[in-house]
């Protein structure tokens, strides 16, 4: 049975004006590498981790800003929108077809609510948390172009640019954060999205001096060093202006100086490169093969934690106690935006953390930290109720 929403009532929730709280208990294994009794041995300890999430239920006026707006992603995402908004409808040979957001994690996927008299019942993916609605976004941004989006969507090469912004690193970077500003104004939104979809850059040296940290990153702004790539600039103007960015080009946008400014100022990142229906294809089967024990012949860095979880297929190299942990206070999610790895190839991590390219894994993290915030279990798929 499917439902359209609905409204949880636990102990553990509690529905307040503008907000969400919730406890949950997240219980997870710790492991130890012990010398018991003259042999080394590996001991797994349960772990619990009490959290407190605060979810603001108000959903913003939201603007979404999009540099490379006139090439084909941007331009076929603006009109996918306005044909869902307007409600556009073309005859094809077989029948009418009517404008959707099929493809859509929040808008087209479903997720397991319970059960009823022994029916498996599903909710909207979009029901867990007051979303954003598509259709209420306002979109703008930058091109290299000045042609008109109806235009560009016809065009798919050639040279186009008549369109840049000039001037040094810094005053152009000064210049996005203006067009930010003014976009926001104009258009009286509460916050917005930057995402670059531009052309590919190629890969930006690391240098000491240069961009391995914020000071000197900044500085070699004030210096006009040309190392400084456009998306890097962009991404500056973004954490400087606290407004989101989200990287869906595969070069290195995010240098060690602009990661750790974007955390100094709690100013969230994501990324890199957007995944394309044809790496989530690859995800998902090399998913697959590894997890019903098929050896799977070609890997890269988009499935390599899939190959490392599995030691019986590859060699290494080829590729108790109860514990309670309580957290004191309210803190934002870290401002690398590991929860968007659903949608990069290349998912962008803080240090120290581990990369999970297994698209099922990456929904599954996606589902259940909403599913927390709300008061819901994780969907373990266990349905013990009907063993």
């Amino acid at each position: 049975m499917f439902i359209e929403s609905f409204k949880v009532e636990s102990p553990d929730v509690k529905y307040a004006e503008g907000e969400i709280h919730s406890v949950y208990n997240y219980e997870t294994t710790e492991l130890v590498h012990e010398n018991r009794n003259g042999a080394y041995q590996w001991i797994v300890k349960p772990k619990t981790v009490k959290y407190e999430f605060k979810t603001d239920t108000h959903v913003p006026k939201l603007g979404v800003m999009l540099v490379g707006w006139g090439g084909n992603n941007g331009s076929t995402l603006t009109a996918g929108v306005i044909a869902n908004r307007e409600g556009i409808s073309w005859a094809t040979k077989d029948k009418v077809q009517q404008a959707n957001y099929f493809g859509s994690l929040t808008q087209a996927s479903s997720i397991r609510v319970g059960s009823f008299n022994g029916e498996e019942i599903y909710a909207p993916f979009k029901s867990l948390l007051p979303m954003v609605n598509p259709d209420d976004i306002v979109f703008g941004g930058w091109d290299i172009s000045n042609m008109n989006l109806a235009d560009a969507m016809g065009r798919a090469k050639g040279a186009r640019a008549n369109n840049v912004i000039k001037g040094t690193k810094k005053e152009q970077v000064l210049q996005v954060i203006k067009d930010i500003r003014e976009f926001k104004e104009k258009n009286k939104v509460d916050k917005v999205v930057v995402l670059w979809t531009a052309n590919t850059e190629r890969y930006s040296n690391v240098v000491n001096g240069l961009n391995d940290t914020t000071e000197n990153l900044m500085a070699s702004l004030e210096r006009n060093e040309a190392e400084i790539s456009p998306s890097t600039l962009f991404a500056i103007a973004c954490v400087l202006e606290n407004v989101p960015f989200i990287n869906g080009s595969p070069q290195n946008t995010f240098v060690p100086g602009l990661i750790e400014l974007a955390i100094q100022r709690n100013s969230l990142i994501g990324g890199d490169d957007f995944k394309s229906g044809q790496t989530k294809m690859k995800s998902v089967l090399v998913d697959f093969l590894v997890g019903a024990g098929i050896k799977e012949i070609s890997k890269s860095n988009v499935v390599d934690d899939m190959v490392a979880s599995n030691g019986i297929l590859y060699e290494p190299g080829e590729h108790p106690d109860h514990v309670v942990v309580i957290k004191g206070k309210f803190h934002s999610f870290h401002p690398v935006a590991t929860i968007l790895s659903y949608l990069s190839k290349a998912p962008l991590v803080p240090p120290g953390t581990p990369v999970v390219n297994a698209l099922s894994k990456q929904r599954a993290m996606l589902e259940n930290i909403f599913r927390a915030c709300v008061g819901l279990a994780p969907e373990n798929n266990m349905i013990l109720e009907y063993k």
